[in-house]
Protein backbone atom coordinates (compact mmCIF):
# COMPACT_ATOMS: atom_id res chain seq x y z
CA UNK A 1 0.00 0.00 0.00
CA UNK A 2 2.58 2.31 0.51
CA UNK A 3 4.31 2.24 -2.93
CA UNK A 4 0.85 2.96 -4.00
CA UNK A 5 -0.05 5.94 -2.01
CA UNK A 6 3.91 6.69 -3.39
CA UNK A 7 2.78 6.30 -6.78
CA UNK A 8 -0.53 9.16 -5.89
CA UNK A 9 1.23 11.65 -4.63
CA UNK A 10 3.18 12.49 -7.77
CA UNK A 11 -0.14 12.10 -9.96
CA UNK A 12 -1.91 14.51 -7.44
CA UNK A 13 0.78 16.94 -8.17
CA UNK A 14 0.43 16.58 -12.22
CA UNK A 15 -2.83 16.76 -12.45
CA UNK A 16 -4.16 17.29 -16.11
CA UNK A 17 -6.33 20.46 -16.63
CA UNK A 18 -9.27 19.33 -16.44
CA UNK A 19 -8.66 16.98 -13.50
CA UNK A 20 -7.49 20.39 -11.45
CA UNK A 21 -10.45 21.80 -13.21
CA UNK A 22 -13.04 19.26 -11.54
CA UNK A 23 -11.18 19.18 -8.17
CA UNK A 24 -11.64 22.70 -7.59
CA UNK A 25 -15.70 21.72 -7.59
CA UNK A 26 -15.32 18.48 -6.00
CA UNK A 27 -12.49 19.69 -3.15
CA UNK A 28 -13.15 20.57 0.51
CA UNK A 29 -16.94 18.79 0.00
CA UNK A 30 -18.13 22.12 -2.23
CA UNK A 31 -20.20 19.64 -3.96
CA UNK A 32 -23.40 18.60 -1.95
CA UNK A 33 -21.31 18.40 1.26
CA UNK A 34 -19.85 15.24 -0.53
CA UNK A 35 -16.37 13.64 0.45
CA UNK A 36 -13.93 13.29 -2.37
CA UNK A 37 -10.11 12.27 -2.72
CA UNK A 38 -8.11 11.84 -5.78
CA UNK A 39 -5.90 9.72 -7.48
CA UNK A 40 -7.05 7.15 -4.92
CA UNK A 41 -5.39 3.40 -5.49
CA UNK A 42 -7.74 0.83 -5.75
CA UNK A 43 -6.81 -2.82 -6.92
CA UNK A 44 -3.68 -1.92 -8.56
CA UNK A 45 -5.95 1.21 -10.55
CA UNK A 46 -6.04 5.00 -9.54
CA UNK A 47 -9.10 6.20 -9.96
CA UNK A 48 -9.37 9.32 -10.76
CA UNK A 49 -12.03 10.69 -7.94
CA UNK A 50 -13.84 8.49 -5.23
CA UNK A 51 -16.52 9.25 -3.15
CA UNK A 52 -16.19 6.22 -0.67
CA UNK A 53 -19.42 6.69 0.76
CA UNK A 54 -21.83 6.23 -1.97
CA UNK A 55 -19.27 4.02 -3.84
CA UNK A 56 -19.17 6.73 -6.60
CA UNK A 57 -15.51 6.69 -8.86
CA UNK A 58 -15.41 9.42 -11.12
CA UNK A 59 -13.12 9.15 -14.30
CA UNK A 60 -11.80 12.04 -17.00
CA UNK A 61 -10.84 10.88 -20.20
CA UNK A 62 -9.22 12.49 -22.72
CA UNK A 63 -8.81 11.71 -26.85
CA UNK A 64 -6.69 8.69 -25.72
CA UNK A 65 -9.53 6.72 -24.12
CA UNK A 66 -11.33 6.63 -27.55
CA UNK A 67 -10.00 3.20 -29.12
CA UNK A 68 -6.88 2.85 -27.39
CA UNK A 69 -8.17 2.30 -23.64
CA UNK A 70 -12.06 1.42 -24.51
CA UNK A 71 -11.23 -3.00 -23.39
CA UNK A 72 -9.01 -2.12 -20.79
CA UNK A 73 -11.52 0.69 -19.10
CA UNK A 74 -14.18 -2.03 -19.23
CA UNK A 75 -12.47 -4.03 -17.96
CA UNK A 76 -11.05 -1.99 -14.58
CA UNK A 77 -14.32 -0.91 -14.45
CA UNK A 78 -15.76 -4.32 -14.16
CA UNK A 79 -13.53 -5.26 -11.52
CA UNK A 80 -14.15 -1.74 -9.52
CA UNK A 81 -17.56 -3.10 -9.77
CA UNK A 82 -17.15 -6.26 -8.36
CA UNK A 83 -15.67 -4.12 -5.55
CA UNK A 84 -19.28 -3.04 -4.57
CA UNK A 85 -17.90 0.89 -6.97
CA UNK A 86 -19.55 2.36 -9.35
CA UNK A 87 -17.75 3.95 -12.09
CA UNK A 88 -19.25 7.21 -14.70
CA UNK A 89 -16.89 8.68 -16.55
CA UNK A 90 -16.95 11.74 -18.65
CA UNK A 91 -14.79 13.56 -21.62
CA UNK A 92 -12.28 16.59 -21.16
CA UNK A 93 -14.10 18.00 -23.50
CA UNK A 94 -17.93 17.45 -21.80
CA UNK A 95 -15.89 19.19 -18.73
CA UNK A 96 -14.57 22.28 -20.22
CA UNK A 97 -17.79 23.06 -22.16
CA UNK A 98 -20.23 22.23 -19.42
CA UNK A 99 -19.02 21.63 -16.17
CA UNK A 100 -22.30 22.37 -14.46
CA UNK A 101 -24.04 19.51 -16.42
CA UNK A 102 -21.15 16.92 -15.40
CA UNK A 103 -21.68 18.09 -11.42
CA UNK A 104 -25.39 17.78 -12.21
CA UNK A 105 -24.84 14.21 -13.19
CA UNK A 106 -21.93 13.53 -10.14
CA UNK A 107 -24.79 14.60 -7.93
CA UNK A 108 -27.32 12.17 -9.59
CA UNK A 109 -24.79 9.62 -9.56
CA UNK A 110 -24.60 9.79 -5.53
CA UNK A 111 -27.64 9.70 -4.82
CA UNK A 112 -28.59 6.32 -7.12
CA UNK A 113 -26.12 5.15 -4.65
CA UNK A 114 -26.72 1.63 -2.42
CA UNK A 115 -28.11 1.97 0.78
CA UNK A 116 -24.46 1.67 3.07
CA UNK A 117 -26.82 -1.11 4.77
CA UNK A 118 -29.53 -1.87 2.50
CA UNK A 119 -32.56 -3.51 4.38
CA UNK A 120 -33.13 -7.34 3.87
CA UNK A 121 -34.90 -8.58 0.57
CA UNK A 122 -38.34 -10.22 1.25
CA UNK A 123 -37.55 -13.38 3.49
CA UNK A 124 -34.09 -12.24 4.28
CA UNK A 125 -32.92 -11.78 8.23
CA UNK A 126 -36.45 -12.87 9.01
CA UNK A 127 -36.57 -14.71 12.86
CA UNK A 128 -37.60 -18.02 12.28
CA UNK A 129 -40.64 -19.57 14.29
CA UNK A 130 -40.18 -20.84 17.47
CA UNK A 131 -36.79 -19.51 17.57
CA UNK A 132 -37.48 -15.77 19.45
Amino acid sequence: MRKEIARARPLRRTQTDAELKLWLHLRDRRLQGLKFRRQVPIEGYFADFVCKDTMLIVELDGGQHAEMRAGHDRHRADILAGLGYRVVRFWNNDLFENIDEVLRQIVEACQKAPHPSPLPQAGEGAIPAGSA
